[in-house]
């Protein structure tokens, strides 16, 4: 398994709708393991594959709270077929956007059609960090930030912070 290096605010991957995965393949699998390692690493409970500059629909998450056993799942072409109308709220950060965190009010559950790492379609029913998690990620494969569910100030001071690290760094901007 290989640790792939993060895209980081403001790069304009991150505003980039991802494709569909066209076949599971033996790839497509190693692409999994390696965000899954990459995940593990950084250290996050959920990574899209846009984050690592790869623009397909796929995502990989570990909710599992500290002293569990690990619980990795990988989401290919997820799709949120039904959300609650009852919401909640959890303080959000993200691997993308790193050391910043805001609270972000969302779906309370959500249920999602997905294939898992075999192919195979699979529907999964979600609440609490879980539901959280999966739509959080998922927003990523259409282009959405966390950021984008706060206030317009608060997103574009946090967007001009990140610019302006990144031409620091010499990096792309959005």
């Amino acid at each position: 398994m290989t640790i792939k290096p993060l895209i980081i605010l403001p790069d304009p991957l991150l505003r980039q709708v991802s494709k569909p995965v066209e076949t599971v393949n033996d790839e497509v699998k190693k692409l999994a393991d390696d965000m899954l390692e990459t995940m593990y690493d950084a250290p996050g409970i959920g990574l899209a594959a846009i984050q690592v500059g790869v623009p397909r629909r796929m995502l990989v998450l570990d909710v599992a709270k500290d002293g569990e056993e690990k619980a990795p799942r990988v989401f290919i072409n997820p799709e949120i077929v039904a959300s609650s109308n009852d919401r909640s709220v959890y303080e959000e950060g993200c691997l993308s956007i790193p050391d910043y965190y805001a609270e972000v009010e969302r779906p309370a559950s959500v249920t999602v059609r997905h294939l898992d790492r075999e192919g195979r379609e699979q529907i999964i029913e979600a609440d609490g960090l879980l539901a959280t998690c999966l739509q959080h990620e998922i927003d990523h494969l259409n282009g959405v930030l966390f950021i984008d569910h706060i206030s317009k100030l608060k997103r574009e001071m946090v967007i001009r912070k990140f610019t302006k690290a990144a031409r620091l760094r010499g990096a792309k901007a959005i």
